[in-house]
């Protein structure tokens, strides 16, 4: 016999109808709901991202420096040679005593020169005498062309002569060229002097000459006439500027020579120490971080990471201006900059990132405190 079917209880259709109708609340939504709240795959992108800590950065000036190791030399140093043989007869300065252009250095016995000096005189004035007479008797063409011309030759050797013998009795008497210090002297009273033997030293210590040798990298940025300070051993300080770069290496070292002329006021005796010179290049714009943000790009050049205003990496190429165990001078960045301080080696260029910024450096990011120079 065929059982009956059986509705169900009242209470057990009203639970079903109850059910229906949350399952389709449910499946609906609230469509106001759907108008205030994300997407949920969008909050799920946004809980994803990788957080970065980032701090604002503006780039300040800053004026590199090249500093080198070098000597410092006179600015002029003769080295004085006899031009005449003779005795020393007099000596006018001692050794270490400063003089100025045309003193006399030494005095040497001039022996028969002022006696032939004046018989040269003499023969001069006899050949002017006769080539007086000559003139007259050409005018009357009473003298031959030779012999008119023979005594022009004889006028000519007279004033030859004497002009030998006055410098002859001048470099009895050398003079300073330029005002210096007698830095060695080697002869003594009486001593006799061939030509060309040296004995003694000139040098000008007014003006010092500081010499170095730059490293090839270094050398494409220095220009004559860049400031230059000098700093000796004792910590002292000089100035002047650049006033050489040689146009072309050193073959063994592969550096090039560079010279700077500084000013020694006070008369230092400072030729032939060593210094250090501080070359001063023109200012540039620089952002200032630690090296550890440092990374080379696909290029092989190095980068910095930072934010745009998308909050999305962007890998900037960046030349090193400077750096040292902490710090590195970077330009060709934008004048500002959100940098990443942290997290940078977690994302690559063009990846969205969650940024956090921060007030302050902490030690592991090296950078600055707010405010702190360049």
């Amino acid at each position: 016999m065929p059982r009956r079917f059986r509705l169900p209880p009242p209470s057990v259709l009203l639970a079903i109808g109850l059910s229906a109708l949350l399952l389709l609340w449910l499946a609906l939504g609230d469509i106001e709901g759907f108008r205030d709240t994300p997407p949920a795959g969008e909050a799920m992108e946004d809980a994803a991202l990788t957080r970065v800590e980032v701090t604002l950065r503006d780039a300040r000036a800053y004026a590199p420096q090249v500093v080198l190791q070098g000597q410092l030399e006179a600015y002029r140093e003769l080295e004085l040679r006899t031009r005449q043989a003779g005795y020393v007869s007099a000596l006018p300065v001692a050794l270490g005593e400063r003089v100025r252009q045309g003193e006399t250095l030494l005095a040497l016995d001039r022996g028969a020169l002022p006696a032939r000096l004046e018989q040269a005189q003499a023969q001069l004035a006899l050949a002017r005498s006769e080539l007086a007479g000559g003139e007259q008797l050409r005018q009357r063409e009473l003298i031959s062309t030779p012999d008119y011309l023979r005594l022009q030759g004889g006028v000519s050797r007279a004033l030859a002569e004497v002009a030998t013998l006055r410098r002859q009795l001048d470099d009895t008497r050398p003079e300073a060229p330029f005002d210096g210090v007698l830095d060695r002297l080697d002869v003594e009273l009486g001593d006799l002097v061939q030509v060309g033997e040296a004995w003694g030293r000139l040098i000008d210590d007014s003006r010092l000459t500081a010499t170095a040798a730059a490293p090839q990298r270094d050398a494409l940025s220095l220009t004559p006439g860049l400031p230059v300070t000098l700093q000796l051993l004792d910590g002292s300080r000089l100035t002047g500027e650049l006033s050489h770069v040689a146009s072309r290496a050193d073959e063994s070292t592969r550096s090039f020579a560079v010279e700077a002329t500084l000013a020694n006021p006070e008369g230092r005796r400072l030729a032939g120490a060593s210094a250090t010179l501080i070359i001063r290049l023109p200012e540039r714009q620089v952002h200032r971080l630690s090296p550890a943000l440092l990374e080379l790009d696909a290029s092989g050049d190095l980068a910095v990471k930072h934010l745009d205003e998308a909050d999305r990496v962007v890998l900037t190429p960046v030349e090193l201006v400077s750096a040292d165990a902490d710090i590195a001078r970077v330009s060709g960045l934008p004048e500002r900059i959100r940098l990443i301080t942290l997290g940078g080696g977690f994302v690559e260029a063009g990846e969205r990132v969650a940024a956090v910024p921060v007030e302050t450096a902490t030690p592991q990011t090296g950078m600055d405190a707010p405010g702190e120079g360049p």
